[in-house]
């Protein structure tokens, strides 16, 4: 795929606007890689911009993974588990999301980030147990709903992490930190797989992928950053973003009901 290097240099800001928004509101924030990669940058096929945004999800999303472990945030073993049984699911999700039409898809698409968006608005306060951990009663759950997310993610080619973080908590009832913290391994696993999927189909743009992972690092420093400065306006950033993303998830509406009549 040839893009000009205007594109180049926006995907490079796309890249940086998804980082700064998963640095700023974390979970939810890779949600605007897709739209940002077909409509700002100009992608023309839906398949390589979701392709190349799983890989590029996976990539923030190990980054962001370091810190936490050497925090202590995750949960290795449910962690591990939830992953490992959901890398199936993304697998097969994809190969479907593949042979899915593009602009069926987008649609899709769409009306999930509204789904994204009404979550964003939902409180997430969760006291939780925070010596959690893997047992023949909980390994189960965990199995499946990795699966299921799995699935998810793969089929829309997205991190999955609202999805994720909602299904640890069910599963193993381990604390919104832990939830959090253990959720980046499962990301960076499907994404992985999902990228490798539509890789195989020749469905990534490699130096986009590497402009867009590039950015987005330095914007999740920044949003990291501000985010510590804005702690207590937690709630009004979650509210204002998931604004933007009905709007954003309205134009696609838009977009996919032309292109299809």
């Amino acid at each position: 795929m040839d893009l000009t290097p205007l594109q180049y240099a926006l995907g490079a800001g796309s890249g940086g606007l998804v980082g700064f928004t998963l640095g700023l509101v974390g979970g939810g924030g890779s949600i605007l890689a897709v739209p940002l990669m077909v409509y700002l940058v100009g992608v023309p096929s839906p398949h390589i911009a979701i392709g190349t945004s799983a890989l590029a999800v996976a990539a923030n999303a190990a980054a962001n993974l370091l810190p936490h472990a050497r925090a202590g945030n995750v949960k290795w073993r449910c962690a591990l588990l939830y992953a490992a049984a959901g890398v199936a699911g993304a697998w097969g999700g994809s190969t479907i999301g593949k042979a899915f039409d593009g602009e069926k898809l987008l649609l899709l698409f769409a009306l999930l980030m509204l789904v994204v968006g009404a979550l964003m608005l939902k409180g997430r306060e969760v006291i939780g147990n925070p010596a959690v951990r893997l047992t023949r009663e909980n390994a189960p759950r965990i199995m499946g709903f990795g699966a299921v997310t799995g699935l998810f993610s793969g089929f829309f080619g997205i991190g999955g992490g609202f999805l994720i973080v909602p299904g640890l908590l069910a599963s193993t009832g381990m604390t919104m930190i832990n939830a959090v913290g253990s959720s980046l391994v499962a990301v960076t696993a499907f994404g992985l797989t999902t990228s490798l999927n539509y890789a195989a189909s020749g469905l990534i743009d490699w130096p986009l992928a590497g402009i867009f992972i590039a950015g987005g690092v330095g914007g999740g420093l920044l949003g990291a950053r501000v985010a510590r400065g804005l702690s207590a306006k937690k709630g009004l950033l979650n509210t204002v973003f998931a604004v933007l993303i009905f709007i954003v998830a309205g134009y696609m509406i838009w977009q996919s009901l032309g292109a299809l009549k």
